[in-house]
């Protein structure tokens, strides 16, 4: 396999997999996070604030905006590293459209993985801060003292905010080995 049809397999892992953290983030848009029905904590208890449900929306639509611009760049990659040729068969001039991989500056392909991988670590982010979210309108807020459903809110979101961001900084990592070679 050539080094340029890694560059292109690498692009499309990129592409696929803000395509599913696109998804989550509309099925997170698409779910109402004021309906009193759908909680879990008690109506007296620690409700999140209108604030909260504000921000929810929010950072659904900077992860939608950042996952969306990261697989422009990643797409935009892909395609200049393909070349439109005519070939040249057996002495005829026969002029038809082939795909052949292209030689492409190093320099800017590793400058638009690491455009293309901050935009992917940027929505990451976001779309974690909005699951911290979800679980204060679903379980309580964070810090509310009640007991019962703060502590709920803790177990949910400890190991959201220590996961999500130990899977970024190995993300990060390889991005940066990967930009080094």
């Amino acid at each position: 396999m050539s080094a340029t049809s890694i560059h292109i397999s690498a692009l499309d892992g990129i592409v696929n997999v803000n395509s599913l953290f696109t998804l989550a983030v509309f099925i997170g848009l698409a779910w109402n996070p004021t309906d009193p029905s759908n909680s879990l904590i008690d109506p007296a208890g620690c409700s999140a604030s209108p604030k909260i449900a504000e921000d929810l929306v929010a950072f659904h639509v900077y992860s939608f905006s950042c996952f969306l611009f990261s697989s422009l760049v990643a797409l935009g990659l892909k395609q200049a590293t393909r070349l439109v040729r005519h070939h040249h068969h057996g002495g005829e001039d026969r002029h038809f459209w082939a795909f052949d991989l292209a030689r492409v500056n190093k320099t800017a392909l590793r400058v638009g993985y690491v455009v293309s991988a901050v935009g992917s670590v940027t929505g990451s982010v976001f779309l974690m801060l909005a699951l911290v979210n979800v679980v204060q309108i679903k379980l309580g807020v964070l810090g509310c003292g009640d007991g019962g459903g703060s502590t709920h809110a803790y177990a949910a979101v400890v190991p959201l905010v220590t996961f999500v961001p130990a899977g970024l900084l190995i993300y990060v990592c390889f991005v940066f080995y990967a930009f080094t070679r």
